[in-house]
């Protein structure tokens, strides 16, 4: 895994904070690998549903999580918790790697 312990504690700080204590967040994607250089940061959530709506919710975490780290691409897709999961979901979730 291809991700800097502050960057790592950054992601879990702000998932915590925004989608609460129960959310489980996944790194999929190029960072997954340490034998590739360069990527953008890709991150599954799977957090409770909430009356807010999900584009609101995302944007709330990378403004949490960029008061920490360097702005840069991040890639959110977030799965609320007794909804079905999108195809795409169905396709990175086996290939992620748990980080908090």
């Amino acid at each position: 895994m291809r991700l800097k312990q502050r960057d790592v504690d950054a992601i879990k700080t702000a998932t915590c904070d925004v989608f609460g204590a129960t959310a489980t967040v996944r790194l999929y994607g190029s960072r997954t690998r340490d034998d590739l250089r360069g990527g953008d940061i890709d991150l599954l959530i799977e957090a409770d549903v909430s009356d807010q709506p999900v584009w609101r919710r995302v944007g709330a975490f990378k403004d949490l999580l960029f008061r920490h780290i360097d702005e840069q691409k991040v890639d959110v897709v977030l799965v609320e918790r007794g909804r079905p999961l999108s195809a795409f979901a169905r396709l990175i979730a086996p290939d992620s790697i748990v980080i908090a």
